[in-house]
């Protein structure tokens, strides 16, 4: 019955029985063809004879593929590239990166060793490097003026991800794109396509999916946004200088079925929220609703130190006034940003938290103020934000997991001095920043913290709902377990926020004609 059951059930990858019911995500893993990683190191190196004959290649055939003695080279390559690239013996997958470490090795050698920039392609040493049990992740940055007929206002960003987990999503836009004529020869099955916000290249190498992205506007050109098409060179030129630079055979991964997500068995007396996917009446583009997911995507700490906390529109509802519950969800509210999971394509692509309203009376230096509450790291991970940047991206790569988790509207300038900067560790409930309300500029937006999920698919890291996996955190927060209540009846939202009902229209309508 079970067995039968089961694919009636599938929804964004999960299975969902009951409404009150949360699941685990479903996740599959891949087997990497570690004999084929050597072969093709053999090649990239054998192109400088002198560099070649330091390598052992021969192999111990005795034991398992996955044995790191069975793949010598490889230990080898890691242990030479490991200053730069910390932690790259970590990755269970081959690691590409446009590095060419034979030429790296030779201008050692012979006592000609140029920029490090040289030996990628123009590109600077990484901005983020991170290796762990799922795979890897990296950045790079495109120096001003290299590869490009003009000059950007800031670096061009290309990142690559590779990984052994992929997260299983009902996606109906997953696996689509065109070949890439210009670079057939070297990867037979790539796709290019734009998707939420970024132009991608996916492929497969060795068994194992990797994803080159650069985040572009698909429209003309502007003077400080990138046009797609003008990352096409771009990201061409970086994937053309791709290497094997290192990585290690773990033992291999099974699939992760998806289970009853964990949650308190206390009943809180207050904590109520509607159902996922029950957004306000008419706050989606061209009125197609949201979209319920009951995967709790992660076991995450709530992202505000402290409760009670509110999860509602900011741009829609009936009034400031509204206590702490009932929740509501509100991922595919409309908005200009690209969102495959909502059936409009477009969407807010994560959740607004609000804190709990201050006791009448209080003043700005209130500890209760908004300003005051502080945001926290709802795991241990490694941080990805450049400079000025007003988001921050929290990673999480585990044996059982490769997700990212990202917080906005906290004050870029605030971020740098306190040191939210790329590569920064944070432990669980650690402190990344305080609720503000900065977009583009200070006081852009009211005060709140917009949080996000993303998972890694074949199409790159996608945008899901996170609000199961908010309820569920919040749930473990409080001690306590919430309440599922009815839809309301059909209502026109009355607006609230800083962005008027047209404005909102005519940023949606902008995003669908970019």
């Amino acid at each position: 019955m079970r067995w039968l059951a089961a694919p009636c059930l599938l929804l964004a990858g999960v299975t969902g029985a009951a409404a009150d019911e949360f699941r685990t995500p479903s996740i599959s893993a891949v087997r990497v063809e570690w004999r084929a990683v050597v072969d093709q190191l053999r090649t990239e190196i054998g192109t400088r004879p002198a560099i070649a004959s330091r390598f052992m290649f021969a192999g111990q055939r005795r034991v398992p593929a996955w044995d790191p003695r069975s793949t010598p080279a490889l230990v080898q390559l890691n242990a030479i590239n490991a200053p730069l690239f910390n932690g790259i013996g970590r990755s269970p997958v081959p690691v590409l990166l446009p590095f060419d470490t034979a030429g790296y090795l030779e201008g050692q050698a012979d006592g000609t060793q140029l920029p490090l920039s040289r030996y990628q392609a123009d590109f600077r040493p990484a901005d983020l490097f991170h290796a762990g049990p799922a795979g890897y992740d990296a950045v790079f940055s495109l120096l001003s003026g290299a590869g490009s007929s003009r000059t950007f206002a800031k670096p061009v960003e290309v990142q690559i991800t590779g990984s052994i987990l992929l997260y299983d999503l009902a996606d109906p836009l997953g696996g689509k794109g065109e070949p890439v004529k210009a670079l057939a020869a070297q990867f037979p099955d790539m796709r290019r396509f734009i998707r939420e916000g970024y132009v991608r290249y996916a492929f497969t190498r060795f068994g194992v999916p990797y994803v080159v992205s650069i985040q572009c506007l698909d429209s003309a050109p502007r003077a400080r946004r990138l046009a797609c098409r003008e990352a096409y060179p771009i990201a061409e030129r970086f994937l053309k200088a791709l290497r094997i630079a290192g990585g290690q055979p773990a033992r291999p991964r099974h699939d992760i079925s998806s289970e009853i997500a964990e949650r308190p068995t206390a009943v809180s007396p207050a904590f109520t929220y509607y159902p996922g996917g029950d957004i306000i009446s008419r706050s989606s583009i061209r009125r197609r609703g949201g979209r319920a997911d009951f995967a709790a995507y992660s076991q995450i700490r709530f992202p505000l130190e402290k409760a009670p906390a509110a999860i509602r529109s900011q741009s829609f509802g009936r009034k400031r006034t509204e206590g702490v519950y009932p929740w509501r969800d509100n991922f595919c509210e409309a908005r200009s940003f690209q969102v495959g999971q909502c059936a409009a394509g477009f969407g807010h692509q994560g959740q607004d938290i609000r804190p709990a309203p201050c006791p009448p009376n209080s003043n700005s230096e209130s500890s209760c103020h908004p300003r005051k509450q502080s945001v926290v790291a709802v795991r241990d991970g490694i941080l990805i934000r450049s400079l000025k940047q007003q988001a921050a991206t929290l990673q999480i790569n585990t044996r059982n997991e490769h997700i990212r988790f990202r917080y906005m509207h906290m004050n870029p300038s605030a971020m740098d001095a306190d040191g939210i900067l790329s590569g920064r560790r944070v432990a669980e409930g650690e402190k990344v920043g305080v609720v503000s309300n900065y977009l583009d500029f200070p006081n852009g937006t009211s005060y709140h913290l917009h949080f996000d999920v993303q998972v890694f698919t074949r199409d790159g890291w996608i945008w899901v709902n996170p609000y199961t996996t908010l309820i569920a955190s919040y749930e473990r927060l409080i001690r306590g377990r919430g309440r599922e209540i009815g839809t309301d009846p059909p209502a026109v939202a009355a607006v609230v926020h800083d962005l008027p009902v047209d404005v909102l229209r005519r940023s949606a309508a902008e995003g669908r004609a970019n």
